[in-house]
């Protein structure tokens, strides 16, 4: 990837999920393939002017919805993030909802996760160097805060807080799984937000997820008479709904960040000698800590 003038550097990132493959409206539009120390990212990532602010957007699943959650490369695509100037990095996330009180259409932001995935590599620091990051608010209050707002002034029904949990996948829950997960008291389930959050941690990025809801998951007495053509039609709604939000929440994300998110790192790295295949792998994380 060639150097990118300061101007031109993407300060907010966006991952669509499911069905979220574009963004409207951008302006001075290009796409950029970014390479990383851990591989190709998902797909090019679409940069462009929304709203006032420069934009860098990735399909998650790649266009098409061609990579299964298991098999998305999660380090490549926050590396990349990073790489291109993004400070702030905004998920939206297709769910199944746990509780009957989050209706199919709702958007819920989470502020924490559960992590069920089985084998996914979930940091970046490995092959000589441990990092022990702090991840009990796994999400940006502020970050969160705006997002809830714009989803609001967007006239959506808004749930701000909740545990998402995380699932390999790519099948969706048995319906004795589902029911076990909702004795543990969580909100929505979903397959690819985790190590999403984990790793944009590591990088020092503001993260925060727009869950929308889609359907009841299978522990719903009513889950079997629900169509497919139903849920695709709700998808499809909210897709349109997220992408007015993003458009809402792109102005209030212009300043400098007031939250402790890029000092994750501070006091995290243990290892007293980093190989330098490792410095020169993590440069742009560690910053001046490699030194």
């Amino acid at each position: 990837m060639k150097t990118t003038k300061k101007m031109d550097r993407p300060t907010i990132g966006v991952i669509g999920g499911s069905g979220l493959y574009e963004m409207e409206g951008l302006a001075r539009v290009k796409q950029v393939r970014v390479t990383t120390p851990f591989g190709p990212p998902s797909d090019a990532f679409v940069v462009g002017d929304l709203e006032g602010a420069r934009v860098a957007f990735l399909a998650r699943h790649g266009r098409g919805h061609r990579i299964s959650p298991s098999e998305i490369n999660y380090r490549a695509n926050i590396y990349a993030m990073k790489k291109l100037g993004v400070e702030r990095v905004l998920s939206v996330s297709a769910v199944g909802s746990m509780k009957e009180a989050l209706h199919p259409g709702h958007v819920v932001i989470p502020n924490q996760f559960f992590d069920m995935t089985k084998r996914r590599l979930g940091t970046f620091f490995d092959r000589g160097i441990v990092a022990h990051v702090a991840l009990a608010d796994p999400v940006c209050h502020d970050l969160a805060g705006h997002l809830a707002r714009a989803a609001r002034h967007q006239g959506a029904t808004v749930h701000e807080g909740g545990v998402y949990l995380c699932i390999e996948g790519p099948q969706f829950s048995t319906r004795g799984e589902s029911l076990v997960f909702r004795q543990w008291g969580v909100d929505v389930i979903g397959m690819t937000n985790m190590p999403e959050a984990k790793l944009a941690r590591e990088a020092g990025l503001c993260y925060a997820t727009m869950a929308l809801v889609t359907d009841y998951d299978c522990w719903h007495a009513g889950h079997d008479a629900v169509t497919v053509e139903a849920i695709i039609e709700t998808l499809h709604k909210n897709v349109a709904l997220s992408r007015r939000v993003l458009r809402s929440v792109v102005p209030m994300l212009t300043g400098d960040r007031k939250c402790g998110c890029a000092a994750a790192l501070k006091n995290a790295v243990l290892t007293s000698k980093i190989p330098a295949s490792a410095r020169k792998r993590l440069h742009l994380l560690l910053g001046k800590q490699d030194a």
